[in-house]
């Protein structure tokens, strides 16, 4: 009986010829595994294509739904964004591709898994260390980092020679991931910060000029933390990012470009389109704003950057990940009512927040007269405050 591997599998150039170099390389069965995150991509066409390189057998996961429960919505409570700007949308799908990879080859008694991910990117630790934190026991093979093709024309002339069956279109000029949460875009015409990414390129945000000239008010309903409702309308999780997705992206909402730290050291220009979770983050805050405790909320929002780098650098599976996200879940508890934004030319405005919840009292707030303040008192708030200010002062 053959080992086998189980593969991390797109159906695209670079997998395919990974799925025969393992076959060959390790005298092996290789099991395809395909994650469906809601790429929008003929997954059955990928499978047919893992049989024809010779698959043993194939998996196509639909992990759309525990993608956005069990891993968006708690990083949305969180507030979770790297360096201030990227709303993490391919970091935090790793970790479940990796989990039910794990669970895949426990299943079919693997000795081994593999990805496709090259040796300069973040992708390849976030996949490693998420195996290791699930199966620390299982081997991992990195075949960009150990075999002798170096490029895609590599790949190509390896395909051609193997007669491996792939479709070789015109590249796009920058490399592309997409899930339901978001779209990223690197490499290529991207890797010179000063270029202007192509209109074209996008494939869910219009540029400005084409957005309507009208803006659009939406409600945002939230429970927990968690938007449950799409003006007044209940709707799962899935489904939310499926009708909110267009409905930014015509208004030109979600797109971000930024040039980011790589945990493996290097400096990496990437954009993305993220239009749905851009106007859910928006509302998130707003509805925290509203109903979360002040000191709870900054508590919190000190451990963003910790949470967002934790996020990015690949530890979701950490002991320190899952004792900030119990944190964060306790938050969250208040965190229930509706908000109301206005989209229009790429940009989400907040046009009012209400809740059943909220610690918001206009008779303390009001700057008219009240019997709940005394304003006198806040003499002796600001001395008390003042005193080490003063102190030091007087020291010089």
């Amino acid at each position: 009986m053959k080992k086998k591997i189980v593969l991390a599998y797109s159906g695209g150039l670079d997998t395919s010829v990974i799925l025969h170099w393992l076959k060959v390389q390790y005298n092996a069965d290789v099991i395809a595994y395909i994650a469906d995150l809601g790429q929008g991509e003929d997954l059955k066409k990928a499978a047919r294509n893992a049989k024809k390189v010779g698959a043993s057998k194939v998996y196509i996961e639909d992990l759309k739904s525990e993608f956005v429960n069990d891993y968006v919505f708690p990083m949305i409570q969180s507030s979770a964004i790297y360096e201030g700007t990227y709303l993490l949308g391919t970091s935090i799908a790793r970790p479940l591709i990796s989990k039910r990879q794990i669970e895949i080859a426990k299943k079919e008694k693997a000795f081994a898994v593999s990805h496709g991910s090259t040796g300069k990117g973040n992708d390849q630790v976030r996949f490693e260390l998420a195996y290791k934190a699930l199966n620390p026991r299982i081997q991992i093979i990195s075949p960009w980092r150990i075999w002798n093709l170096k490029s895609r024309e590599d790949c190509i002339n390896y395909a051609k020679k193997n007669k491996i069956p792939i479709s070789v279109t015109k590249k796009k000029p920058y490399s592309c991931d997409r899930n339901l949460y978001h779209i990223s875009y690197e490499g290529g015409i991207l890797e010179d910060p000063w270029l202007e990414p192509p209109d074209e390129m996008y494939e869910t945000v219009r540029p400005l000029i084409k957005t309507p000239n009208k803006p659009l008010k939406i409600i945002l309903s939230f429970k927990n933390g968690i938007p449950i409702k799409l003006n007044n309308k209940t709707i799962k999780g899935v489904d939310l990012f499926k009708k909110l997705n267009p409905i930014a992206g015509k208004h030109g909402v979600g797109i971000v470009d930024i040039v980011e730290n790589r945990f493996v050291g290097m400096k990496s220009r990437g954009v993305y389109e993220t239009p749905a979770g851009t106007v859910i983050n928006i509302a998130h805050r707003a509805i925290e704003s509203l109903t979360m405790d002040r000191e709870v909320m900054h508590i919190r929002d000190t451990l963003v950057p910790k949470i967002s780098q934790l996020i990015y650098n690949g530890f979701w599976f950490s002991p320190e990940m899952q004792s900030l996200l119990s944190y964060v879940k306790e938050t969250q508890k208040n965190i229930t009512g509706d908000v109301r934004l206005e989209l229009f030319k790429g940009n989400v405005r907040v046009l009012g927040r209400r809740s059943n919840y909220s610690l918001y009292n206009d008779k303390l707030a009001t700057f008219e007269e009240d019997n709940l303040y005394d304003q006198s008192d806040a003499t002796g708030f600001i001395k008390l405050n003042s005193l080490r200010l003063i102190l030091n002062k007087l020291k010089k």
